[in-house]
């Protein structure tokens, strides 16, 4: 009696479990509405007010701004006409209705929401970055500069163009010198650039990701841009900035070690430096960078650490903060410097692959508001992507920006389909690398370049034994310090 019990339970269990509906697929669409949700939180934004007589949700408003920069369509108000149908197929609603209402709110709120905005993409590479988000112990930050153009209108002429374009003191000097050593002077005047607006990026390096940035007129100083980050901007701990031969002076780099952070930088034959000061405890590699300006001002000696190596046929000389080579070894600091590279191929990215080599917005505002959300929008398909990517082990260097937009904008194609297998959104980011096969011949590189494997030459920096009156100003130095 026992065992009929038993089948009979066992009968109806089965009859239970063949009656279960099969767990629903998500479609393309789900999958990526997910996505956004995941980054545009609702709780970020909860203190933020705006005029009362607002209709629109703050992440309404940011979708729809980030869908509009993610079009490929060839006009503005084209991608907007896309980016509204588009939000209406992932929310069942659209923050505003028209291309002026978006871009207006965009000028108005824009400055707010930045902020925000770059401390949740840093929270969640920090959460998902895994080993890639130190280097060495350091968190890795590369920050360099470069121009994006906008539209030849008038309005753009006045807040990007030199003011003093062919006046300034370096362009007269150019003029005389070319009229002392017997050089023709041209038949036509010089014309003024087209207007641009100088990028100053600062860039993780381990993760190959963007961090924050500064915009402005074409004759920004990216040094400026980068101390006014400094003050504003709160970063890691044992961060370590790494930049090229334009990143130098006693100044910017005192602001950087006052700040509580390091950096590695190159040097050039723009810097001189002293060594043997006696300032510091003497040892290999140890200079020091104190102008004449600084000593009279009674500023103490910046003490650094000289590393030299060679890439190629090429010498590079760096400048680091971080005295102790237990904590920042030579060898790390080649693995970084190499990785500092990789910012110059995000701005390809930007500006070639995500097609932001030329700003559309025709007034100064709008053209701000269109690379800062251009820059947001790529933001967020790489994080996608180098998410997905360390989760089945695939490093960061070896991710594809260009097939990680594809498989964004396919989505739209294809939104209620449910997807193949391995033509899920998730797979398609996952598979979005760089191809990694051996080549039997010439590399890639070599076909569209000299097969010369030197790096731009920046030259040696001035290295120079502290005089007598360099050790007497330290002695003052020292005796009003006490």
């Amino acid at each position: 009696m026992k065992h009929i019990k038993q089948g009979h339970r066992r009968k109806k269990t089965a009859k239970a479990t063949s009656g279960r509906k099969p767990a629903k697929q998500q479609v393309n669409g789900e999958t990526l509405r997910s996505a956004v949700t995941w980054i545009v939180s609702e709780k970020s934004f909860q203190n933020l007010k705006f005029h009362g007589n607002t209709t629109w949700l703050v992440c309404d408003l940011i979708i729809l701004a980030v869908l509009w920069v993610w079009s490929d369509h060839a006009t503005l108000t084209g991608a907007f006409a896309e980016a509204h149908s588009w939000s209406l197929k992932m929310l069942g609603r659209a923050a505003l209705s028209s291309y002026q209402g978006l871009t207006g709110a965009l000028v108005t709120v824009t400055g707010q929401l930045l902020p925000l905005l770059w401390a949740r993409m840093q929270g969640l590479m920090e959460r998902h970055g895994g080993e890639y988000w130190r280097v060495g112990g350091w968190l890795p930050l590369a920050v360099d500069g470069s121009r994006v153009s906008t539209p030849r209108t008038a309005p753009n002429e006045q807040a990007f163009c030199a003011a003093n374009y062919g006046r300034s003191a370096s362009a007269k000097h150019r003029a005389k010198k070319r009229r002392k050593n017997g050089v023709a002077q041209r038949k036509k005047k010089s014309q003024p650039v087209k207007p641009q607006i100088w990028l100053t990026l600062v860039w993780h390096m381990g993760l190959r990701l963007l961090w924050c940035w500064r915009t402005g007129p074409s004759n920004s100083s990216e040094r400026a841009h980068f101390q006014e980050l400094l003050k504003t901007e709160r970063f890691p701990w044992k961060t370590l900035f790494c930049g090229d031969a334009g990143f130098v002076g006693y100044d910017f780099w005192r602001s950087i070690v006052d700040q509580g952070h390091h950096f590695l930088m190159r040097v050039g034959s723009n810097v001189t430096l002293l060594k043997n000061l006696g300032y510091a405890r003497e040892s290999h590699g140890i200079v020091y960078c104190w102008p004449t300006k600084a000593a009279r001002k009674k500023q103490p000696p910046l003490v650094l650490r000289l590393i030299t190596m060679k890439f190629g046929r090429t010498p590079i000389y760096l400048v680091t903060s971080v005295l102790n080579p237990k904590e920042l070894s030579g060898e790390t600091a080649r693995q970084l410097y190499q990785l500092r590279w990789g910012i110059e191929l995000q701005f390809r990215t930007i500006k070639q692959t995500f097609g932001r080599s030329k700003l559309r917005s025709k007034t100064p505002e709008r053209a701000l508001c269109e690379l800062d959300w251009s820059l947001l929008g790529l933001w967020m398909i790489q994080l996608f992507a180098v998410k997905e990517q360390i989760a089945i082990g695939q490093p960061p260097t070896h991710s594809s920006a260009a097939l990680a937009i594809h498989a964004i904008r396919d989505v739209f194609h294809s939104w209620s389909e449910i997807p193949a297998q391995g033509t899920s959104l998730k797979s398609k980011l996952r598979h979005a690398v760089t191809d990694h096969y051996e080549r039997t011949k010439k590399s890639k590189q070599a076909r569209y370049r000299p097969d010369n494997k030197d790096k731009p030459h920046a030259g040696k920096p001035n290295i120079i034994a502290a005089t007598r009156q360099h050790k007497l100003q330290l002695k003052q130095h020292l005796t009003l310090a006490m």
